[in-house]
């Protein structure tokens, strides 16, 4: 049961603009190239996306809609790694990502659910009541369900490029690392 104390909304609220932050704020900077925590992300989100794929097995529409936005979030992906900086450096494989596609996938999901959270508030209640469940009214909806798997599909492929890409670049760093003096032999006198 959740309370309605002004100070504990008050402080999820705060705890959920600093996640929104440092999300955010990895959008424009430069990021090393881990390929364990990209991995984690893949999968993690791979879950997420089937468990979502599983629970809409009753509802066609709205698996039609986490797969149309999941393809579509893919194609997204594809996009954002044509538009990825990357540099390779005798310290790391490192990534500057274009944090526009990130930052209006976000902003599109997040006003959706703020929409569906303020506006609908009284439907959320009363589906909560009926079922139980206080996420049925989200989940009935395929417009956010769509947009859930927009930012699923987008963030497994882009996650998954640059694995790709990484993995290419991690090839080639060693030649690229040697200093240029070190791999011409010495002149003799």
């Amino acid at each position: 049961m959740m309370s309605h104390d002004p100070y504990v909304l008050a402080a999820i609220a705060a705890l959920f603009a600093f996640a929104l932050y440092r999300r955010f704020r990895r959008l424009f900077g430069r990021q090393a190239l881990q390929p364990t925590r990209l991995k984690v992300r893949v999968v993690v989100l791979a879950i997420v996306a089937a468990l979502f794929a599983f629970s809409g097995l009753h509802a066609p529409n709205f698996a039609a809609a986490l797969l149309g936005g999941v393809a579509f979030g893919a194609v997204l992906a594809w996009f954002g790694l044509r538009l990825t900086r990357f540099e390779v450096t005798p310290t790391g494989i490192f990534y500057t990502p274009s944090g526009y596609i990130g930052i209006v996938l976000a902003a599109l999901l997040l006003s959706r659910l703020a929409y569906r959270f303020v506006v609908l508030y009284p439907t959320f209640q009363a589906s909560k009541a009926e079922t139980g469940d206080p996420f049925a009214a989200y989940q009935s909806s395929p417009l956010t369900v769509a947009l859930l798997g927009i930012v699923i599909g987008y963030y497994i492929a882009y996650c998954a490029g640059l694995l790709v890409r990484g993995a290419a670049l991690r090839d080639e760093r060693p030649a690229i690392a040697q200093p240029p003096d070190a791999a011409s032999p010495p002149s003799a006198p």
